[in-house]
């Protein structure tokens, strides 16, 4: 049997486009209708993510307004956030209230916590602010892409926080100094959309792009740059496209187009868990619980845990349990075994051993 369907988690009020998840248990999730008059709302929505009678759960802490701009990219360098959002980067910084702050009174002592409501309960308009812990202000706001139809697509962060690379509609890659969104450098990568980038160690920069291109740079020189029809004879250029760029990790969390999401191990893209048309719709982001003292205890007794978003509005649950393993005794059964069988092949091979 295969893994059963993947619960919901939290359901928004507008489409998801981008989802991060902090270290501190707090899940992003972002996206909306953009300005176009449909009475959709754009906005960011932090969730509480917590382990609630033996099972993961998400609750509304806060709903972030983005007026009429949605958010279709993001990356997260530890409270502060950038938002690719139209042909603009916003930076946000986030933290985290004390009910004393939020009351403004040493009195009281805060809203009681209530269990996490299910997606009934809580149903698709409700973005009140369960807690209202979450304060969230606008550092800056920088254009990020400049072509006619100006949608910055990527946004990545370096694994020291200093630098910012974002990509969008017009092909260039724009590197800046973070968080103060200092120009470093820009140059054509792509012609046309820059769908995902990664960033690497000394000044190292992969891109992905709608040219079906994936390119390596080194600072603004190309170093590498992969073709799909090279390693594949008998297979036209345009079949296949490169659509992301993705870290080294244990685990590799893949969403698609027609709203199925798999998780592979990194190395040997080996499959472990799959579920077809998880989402109605494409998948638009999946992040993994981080690696930190409390994504572990969320983790619970799984290997992992993916969350994915999808243009269906909803942000659903994967989780990976732990793989079959041999029972301890079994092992020392076997151990022994192999001992006294070792011993009586060097008895018959030397009379008098023993």
């Amino acid at each position: 049997m295969g893994p059963r369907r993947p619960p919901e988690l939290y359901r928004a009020p507008f489409p998801l486009y981008a989802l991060q998840i902090h270290p501190r248990g707090l899940a992003l999730a972002a996206g909306g209708g953009g300005a176009a008059r449909t009475g959709v709302r754009n906005g960011l929505h932090f969730l509480q993510l917590e382990q609630i009678g033996g099972q993961l759960s998400a609750s509304l802490l806060h709903s972030h307004d983005t007026e009429t701009r949605a958010t279709m990219s993001m990356a997260l360098a530890g409270d502060v956030i950038a938002a690719g959002q139209d042909a603009s980067c916003h930076i946000l910084r986030f933290r985290l209230q004390g009910p004393d702050e939020k009351s403004g009174s040493g009195a009281e002592k805060g809203p009681r916590k209530r269990k996490a409501p299910s997606p009934s309960e809580k149903g698709e308009g409700d973005t009140r602010s369960e807690a209202g812990q979450v304060a969230v202000e606008t550092l800056c706001s920088v254009q990020t892409d400049f072509s006619p139809d100006a949608l910055q697509k990527a946004v990545r962060v370096s694994a020291d926080h200093s630098l910012l690379a974002t990509g969008g509609a017009d092909g260039f890659l724009r590197v800046w100094e973070f968080p103060s969104m200092k120009k470093v450098r820009e140059f054509k990568a792509h012609d046309g959309e820059i769908e995902d980038i990664a960033l690497g160690p000394e000044n190292k920069v992969v891109t992905a792009g709608r040219d079906f291109h994936c390119c390596v740079w080194q600072r603004d020189q190309l170093v590498l740059r992969l073709c799909w029809d090279e390693n594949m004879p008998g297979i036209p250029d345009k079949t296949y496209r490169y659509q992301a760029c993705s870290d080294s990790g244990t685990f590799l969390g893949l969403g698609t187009v027609t709203g199925s999401v798999a998780i592979h191990v990194s190395f040997s893209l080996q499959r472990l868990y799959y579920v077809k048309e998880a989402h109605g719709i494409v998948v638009t982001d999946v992040a993994f619980l981080p690696e930190s003292r409390r994504g572990r205890e969320l983790l619970a007794e799984n290997e992992a845990a993916l969350l994915s978003v999808a243009v269906d509005s909803r942000c659903k649950l994967h989780l990976l349990p732990p793989r079959r393993s041999f029972p301890v005794w079994l092992l020392l059964l076997l151990c022994a075994g192999l001992v006294v069988a070792t011993i009586l092949l060097l008895q018959l091979a030397f009379p008098g051993f023993l």
